[in-house]
């Protein structure tokens, strides 16, 4: 090329080679933060699978109190009580007599 052409062309080529730059080191941070949030990801996924584990418990609990037949309020009372044995037999006696 002509050295006039060159100097002429010189200054466009500059901001062109600028702008390229800037904008590769903007992508490049970018990238970066992508990088930061998929990390953060890894615990989601996590938290993720335990929220699906327990929504399956509560499946299963609801069926167990909306069966019929199932007496759950007993068996649960009977769980937490913890007073002597005599005591709740003379309770029971006195709830069945009213």
């Amino acid at each position: 090329m002509d050295a006039g052409v060159v100097a002429v062309l010189a200054p466009f080529l500059m901001v062109v080679g600028i702008v390229w730059v800037t904008s590769r080191a903007k992508l490049e941070g970018k990238r970066i933060e992508a990088g930061k949030f998929q990390q953060v990801d890894t615990g989601a996924a996590r938290r993720d699978e335990r929220v699906d584990e327990l929504e399956e418990r509560v499946r299963v609990l609801e069926r167990i109190v909306t069966d019929g037949g199932y007496d759950l309020a007993r068996k649960i009372e009977a769980l937490r009580d913890e007073r002597p044995v005599g005591r709740r037999i003379e309770e029971r006696e006195t709830e069945a007599r009213v």
